[in-house]
């Protein structure tokens, strides 16, 4: 109950704040982020601020139920960082590399699924300098296959690369894009999966106002 509590507060008087007043957003087909889960959003990643912003676009009553996914070796390097992550973030911490005999990295993915939840995923794996977009990894369609039934909504974010650079710890007042796209479904095969998110999400960044990068 204290973790909610905790949750929410900081949801309340410092994500939100800064996100909606600080920052400045714009959202471009509110209508499409999904409701409920189980379903997956997968974004382009330029920021600590990607998750946040993400989050801010859900109301409260769904706070717990979703879930950015990120990496185990970065967020769980203390004890303290581990706490926060895990209980007033919420991820689902993941391994960026892994041996088979380690067990399935995937695997607290797929139980939230299973539980209604919504994840949050970054295909680049790792943030990327601002306003670019590197090569996919292979997670979001590992997790598709195994869940076809679960909608992929392609989202693209502009503006959190500037406004919270990489190696940055200044916030910068930089207004940020939010675009959602149609949900996808899984095809049957991984890198054509990948191919057309990676397409979808670049075709978003056709709506921003401004160039989405260069």
């Amino acid at each position: 109950m204290l973790t909610r509590v905790l949750k929410i507060l900081f949801q309340c008087l410092f994500v939100r704040p800064l996100v909606l007043v600080l920052i400045g957003l714009n959202v471009r087909f509110q209508e499409r982020i999904p409701s409920e889960g189980p379903a997956i959003i997968a974004a382009n990643h330029n920021s600590h601020l990607d998750s946040l912003v993400l989050q801010s676009l859900f109301p409260l009553r769904l706070l717990d139920r979703v879930r950015p996914v990120a990496a185990a070796d970065y967020f769980l390097r203390n004890k303290l960082i581990a706490w926060f992550s895990l209980n007033i973030i919420g991820i689902i911490p993941v391994p960026r590399t892994f041996r088979h005999s380690e067990g399935d990295p995937l695997a607290g993915c797929s139980e939230a699924l299973e539980s209604g939840n919504i994840l949050i995923i970054f295909p680049e794996g790792s943030r990327g300098e601002a306003e670019t977009m590197d090569e996919f990894k292979a997670g979001v369609a590992h997790l598709a296959q195994r869940h076809p039934d679960v909608p992929v909504y392609p989202l693209f974010l502009h503006g959190c690369g500037k406004a919270l650079p990489r190696g940055e710890g200044i916030f910068v007042p930089f207004f940020v894009d939010v675009v959602a796209g149609e949900p996808m479904r899984w095809g049957g095969d991984r890198n054509e999966f990948i191919q057309q998110l990676r397409l979808e999400i670049e075709n978003l960044a056709e709506y921003c106002q401004r160039p989405a990068w260069d």
